[in-house]
């Protein structure tokens, strides 16, 4: 199973718990250090450079999720002007034509072609099964490869997942490409609701989206207060994990965005889509009046992206919640991998 523009472990950390793995390849310095102290093998290249012909026939899966900072929200969304000119590269690779070169020069974002890079490894390789991710502006080009894929023999299916139904504290919204040569391509079925869902005869209904608090551990048990009458102290939980929220942080709110109208969430909802690149600064805890606390904490940002607290991120501390935002997140990653790996080769979790 191949991971393209791998990531520091989202989709393999998924894999993981369905008890396979994979290969990724991944071209910056300190995701591969991530990916490594992880666990997880990882060929460090340029996906658009890398020869397709070394892996032929020996590809079983393979797994995408292409830079999306060209069409993120977050960014200049430079990718939306060069939108004709990937739909045409997806057009000439189906046809057997590789115009990739020649049209990047007309891009204005070179790093807007890089969405078509799964047509092409998908057309070369043939695996059994595709899984792609991206933001969901990105949607009409996976739709657009998912009917060239459909030409050439696999069910499709492409849409947009919210990570909160699966069982992440955050309201992450992503589209998804999912193509099987042997078996119909689904949506994976939710596993929590807004709100939840009522039991009836049929199913035992959906328990609420997870929220913060949820997953953070702010613990309703007493606090404590560690110091002396000079210098005060600080409060810690006297139950939960080492890492959790005090009990102050009850009345807290997280804020994404420096601006009046920046998203907040209060501590019992799930988080708003952690977007950090360069406002590494805006991702921060408030207080009930909006009063500044605390910047988020790798640790917090990491859980809430479904990794657990100490997972081994490398780099520096801006490079750390960088790969924590461009991660593709453990349990959507399982749940859309589940209806595609071979039943037979999962494991009990």
């Amino acid at each position: 199973m191949v991971d393209l523009f791998a990531g520091p472990g989202g989709w393999s950390e998924g894999l993981r718990s369905l008890g396979h793995r994979d290969i990724g390849i991944e071209i910056d310095s300190a995701v591969c250090a991530t990916r490594a102290a992880a666990g997880h093998r990882t060929i460090r290249a340029d996906v658009a450079a890398y020869p397709t012909a070394p892996l032929r026939g020996k590809v079983t899966g393979l797994i995408a999720s292409p830079p999306c900072q060209t069409f993120s929200a977050a960014g200049l969304r430079a990718g939306n002007t060069d939108l004709p000119m990937c739909h045409q590269v997806l057009d000439d690779l189906a046809r057997g034509h590789d115009t990739r070169s020649t049209l990047r020069a007309s891009c204005t974002d070179l790093r807007s072609l890089l969405v078509v890079e799964p047509l092409r490894y998908a057309l070369d390789l043939r695996p059994e099964w595709i899984a792609l991710e991206e933001v969901p502006a990105v949607l009409p080009l996976f739709e657009h490869t998912a009917r060239l894929l459909a030409g050439v023999g696999y069910s499709v299916w492409a849409g947009v997942l919210n990570a909160a139904d699966f069982g992440l504290a955050q309201t992450r919204r992503r589209a998804f490409l999912i193509a099987s040569r042997t078996r119909p391509a689904l949506p994976p079925a939710p596993t929590h609701a807004d709100g939840g869902t009522p039991a009836d005869l049929f199913n035992d209904g959906l328990p609420s989206w997870r929220t913060m608090r949820d997953v953070l551990g702010c613990p309703p048990g007493d606090v404590i207060t560690r110091g002396n009458h000079t210098t005060g102290g600080s409060r810690f939980p006297t139950t939960g994990p080492s890492w959790a929220l005090t009990g102050r942080a009850r009345s807290w709110m997280l804020r994404v965005g420096n601006r009046p109208a920046s998203t907040r969430r209060r501590l019992d909802q799930p988080a708003p889509t952690l977007l950090f690149a360069k406002a590494l600064n805006d991702v921060s805890w408030i207080d009930a009046d909006g009063t500044p606390v605390r910047r988020l904490s790798v640790m917090e940002a990491s859980v809430l992206q479904g990794f657990v607290p100490d997972y081994p991120w490398a780099g520096s501390r801006t490079k750390q919640f960088e790969q924590i935002g461009n991660a593709v997140p453990a349990p959507l990653a399982a749940a859309v991998l589940r209806s595609l790996v071979p039943a037979r080769l999962e494991v009990a979790a």
